[in-house]
């Protein structure tokens, strides 16, 4: 049963899983282009720690539009067919959500290793300063808790009707894009904080969106 939800799963998503795996790779890779100088001066390590920061917004946005995507074709057909497939297996409902639910977190595994492997492979290549220290572990990790997390919300939402999911998922897809934005911008307001303190800083549950996403740092 796992291996047939699996398959129509990646039949449905196979276009989103190969686009993010190569863009997975493909974003420490170019996080570390200024990395290139034997000897850099205080200015120029400064400037590759800025540089870097500005791609690490990237990488929490990407985690939760990867985590949208893969949750939300995991339901489509199902929604499209009014759930008439789902209904007909022999198995409960809730049985047949977690098997979607595994497939789907399977899936997700594509585009981390892909990740974990560019950002690897950039911290080879790159010339890091003395002082600074490379992450790749760290980061594939915190992407790959990210992309779980924004997918496990996602998932739970478009179970339900299309209309409250896609009322919900703009509301949260907004909101985190909006902190994210304006947290590497270094704008902050009274209202923005009071608004995203409970959820997206410490010990909000989105708070692993937010922060340093640094592949290179001190």
């Amino acid at each position: 049963m796992f291996k047939a939800i699996l398959y129509t799963q990646w039949k449905w998503s196979r276009v989103v899983v190969a686009l993010s795996v190569v863009i997975a790779f493909a974003l420490p890779i170019m996080s570390v282009q200024r990395a290139g100088i034997t000897e850099p001066s205080r200015w120029e390590v400064r400037e590759l720690l800025r540089t870097i920061e500005m791609w690490s917004v990237w990488y929490a946005v990407f985690a939760a539009g990867l985590g949208l995507l893969i949750a939300t074709t995991a339901w489509a057909q199902d929604h499209r067919g009014r759930h008439v497939y789902a209904l007909s297996l022999p198995i409960p409902r809730w049985q047949y959500a977690m098997l979607r639910f595994a497939a789907g977190s399977l899936l997700l595994a594509a585009p981390v290793v892909a990740l974990w492997i560019g950002a690897l492979l950039a911290t080879a290549m790159a010339q890091i300063p003395p002082g600074l220290n490379a992450y790749p572990n760290a980061l594939a990790l915190r992407f790959a808790l990210a992309a779980f997390l924004a997918y496990s919300i996602f998932f739970a939402i478009s179970a339900g009707t299309t209309r409250t999911a896609a009322y919900v998922l703009a509301v949260i897809g907004a909101l985190v894009v909006t902190q994210v934005m304006l947290q590497a911008s270094g704008m902050y307001g009274g209202l923005v904080e009071a608004l995203f303190d409970r959820v997206i800083t410490w010990p909000g549950p989105l708070e692993i969106f937010t922060g340093r996403w640094m592949l290179i740092d001190v």
